[in-house]
C-alpha cells in the first residue's frame, strides 16, 4: 500500500532541512598543523627511495614515535614546536640511527574565521649526525599547512 504525502510537506520539507542546517556553526574542513615534510632520496642520485622501515621521535620524547618501524613511508611528516627556535629528532632508517636538529623561525597564520590560528614556520638550518645520511637539501622552507616537500633525505 502506498503512502500519500501531501503536496505541502514536499514544498516545506526542503525549506525547514535549509533553515535547521543554516543555523549550525561553520565547522573546518582545513589542514590546521603544519608540518616539516622530508622524502626520501638515494645518496648520490635524484631517485626517489622508499627505506625498508623507518623510526622518528623526538629528542626527549623517546616514548612518543611519529613512526615506529613504519614500512612503505614515501614522506614522514616532522611537527615543529612554535615556542621554540629550534628542534631534533632521532631517525632510524633501515635500523641506523641519525640524529636531525633543525633552527626555524615561527610566525602566526589565521587559516579562516572557523579553523583560527596556526602558526607557519620558515626553515633556517639543520645539522644531522649520525652515518645513515648523506646530504640533505632544503627545497622549500616555507613549512605550512600545504603537503609539498620541504626537505630532501639522502641516505
Amino acid at each position: 500500500m502506498r503512502k500519500f504525502i501531501p503536496g505541502n510537506l514536499i514544498i516545506i520539507l526542503p525549506g525547514l532541512i535549509l533553515i535547521l542546517l543554516s543555523c549550525t556553526p561553520e565547522s573546518c574542513f582545513e589542514e590546521t598543523t603544519s608540518f616539516l615534510n622530508a622524502t626520501f632520496y638515494k645518496a648520490g642520485s635524484n631517485t626517489s627511495t622508499i627505506p625498508d622501515s623507518i623510526t622518528v621521535f623526538g629528542i626527549g620524547k623517546e616514548a612518543n614515535y611519529l613512526y615506529n618501524k613504519a614500512l612503505n613511508v614515501s614522506m614522514i611528516k616532522l611537527p615543529l614546536d612554535a615556542s621554540f627556535q629550534t628542534c631534533g629528532f632521532v631517525m632510524k632508517i633501515n635500523n641506523i640511527t641519525d640524529t636531525l636538529k633543525f633552527a626555524y623561525s615561527s610566525y602566526p597564520h589565521l587559516i579562516s574565521k572557523e579553523c583560527g590560528i596556526t602558526f607557519f614556520y620558515t626553515l633556517d638550518s639543520y645539522s644531522v649526525s649520525g652515518s645513515t645520511v648523506d646530504t640533505i637539501i632544503i627545497r622549500n622552507n616555507n613549512i605550512t599547512t600545504f603537503n609539498v616537500e620541504n626537505i630532501r633525505i639522502f641516505y
